[in-house]
């Protein structure tokens, strides 16, 4: 996922105190976290997550959970963000 705007750090560290555990719980690991070191064409100088799940069913179970789902909430006009599924190969 990638923050495309972030007006309220502190709702951003409520959601990743939450998220955090439910995401392990559910196999993911996360890969990476934090501001980009360099961006181009175009990239946004905004936080990043990458989190591996087994499968692309696994990421998305986990993201439709009611309790990550609960964590999102703290982002609610504290920032907005871009989430992706990809497939790994």
């Amino acid at each position: 996922m990638t923050f495309r705007s972030v007006s309220d750090q502190a709702g951003i560290d409520r959601y990743a105190a939450a998220a955090g555990p439910v995401i392990r719980e559910l196999g993911g690991r996360v890969l990476a976290v934090g501001v980009p070191g360099f961006t181009y064409e175009s990239g946004m100088a905004q936080r990043v997550a990458i989190v591996e799940f087994d499968s692309l069913e696994a990421a998305d179970v986990a993201y439709r959970n009611p309790e990550y789902q609960a964590a999102v909430q703290y982002l609610v006009g504290a920032a907005e963000r871009d989430v992706r599924i990809v497939e790994g190969v």
